[in-house]
């Protein structure tokens, strides 16, 4: 089984490093200035020393650049990351019907002792909906739509080696197709498509009621925990799992996301 955690508490507090890089991502392309930053990180209790910080690692990380003194944007090594995030409402549109074959990447070659290049190929690769079948070969169901160069693309901008080799069109035998569909965690999957349903509507009706800067907060917390799911699901097939239920996750997020900006947009 994949070994991540689907639910958590999307209350637990925001760490000043995923709020700004949230805040330079919406933005983008257009630059922040650091006032703008601590100003809106105050909303989450956040200290401006503590934004400080985060802005200067991100800085060094290239993940964000300064483009003139007190002023921040997205920077290159987050543009991988940056993309990946904002697909999340056509991620229904990437995928096509299953004709029953594989994707394999194979990463045995490329060694463990790396820890830092192994949580990048590992992230690159889960992120892209690949689940570990054992001896460095990880798989996916082949359904979706976008070219091998494109997702060759995409999991090097996540970090995955270019001397990995990505396998398409595999038809399994039998007993390896079984396992390989015992992969995926689909009934817990299932059980956060409809979690996030019910936060999202209990979240909507609080929210009407709430002052902006509560009403902000909330939005971000729980907006950014359904993000993630939504950007980490393997997108499976039909077959394997419940897609009109994700579909409905992914258009009540649309409808909670608008909402939510609009409440960002009233503060200055």
């Amino acid at each position: 089984m994949m070994s991540q955690s689907v639910l958590h508490d999307w209350r637990d507090p925001v760490l000043p490093r995923s709020l700004a890089l949230w805040l330079l991502s919406t933005s983008a392309p257009a630059p922040l200035s650091a006032g703008t930053l601590i100003g809106r990180a105050a909303i989450f209790g956040i200290e401006p020393a503590a934004v400080r910080v985060a802005l200067g690692r991100l800085v060094r990380e290239g993940m964000a650049r300064q483009p003139e003194r007190g002023v921040y944007a997205l920077g290159s090594a987050a543009a991988a990351l940056h993309a990946k995030a904002r697909s999340w409402m056509l991620v229904e549109a990437s995928v096509r019907p299953w004709a029953g074959a594989w994707m394999l990447v194979l990463t045995h070659h490329l060694g463990r002792t790396d820890r830092s290049r192994l949580q990048r190929r590992e992230r690159a690769l889960r992120l892209t909906g690949f689940a570990h079948a054992g001896a460095g070969t990880w798989v996916r169901a082949d359904n979706l739509r976008r070219s091998v160069a494109e997702l060759r693309n995409e999991l090097g901008g996540l970090g995955l080696e270019g001397e990995a080799p990505l396998l398409t069109g595999c038809i399994a035998e039998p007993a390896p197709d079984r396992s390989y569909r015992a992969l995926w965690p689909v009934d817990a999957l299932e059980q956060g498509y409809r979690h996030w349903l019910g936060e999202m509507a209990a979240s909507a009706a609080r929210v009407e009621h709430m002052a902006t800067r509560d009403a902000a907060r909330e939005t971000y917390l729980l907006g950014q925990s359904v993000l993630r799911a939504i950007n980490s699901d393997p997108l499976l097939p039909a077959e394997l799992i419940d897609v009109d239920l994700r579909g409905r996750m992914v258009e009540a997020m649309k409808r909670y996301n608008a909402m939510a900006l609009g409440h960002w947009s009233s503060i200055a």
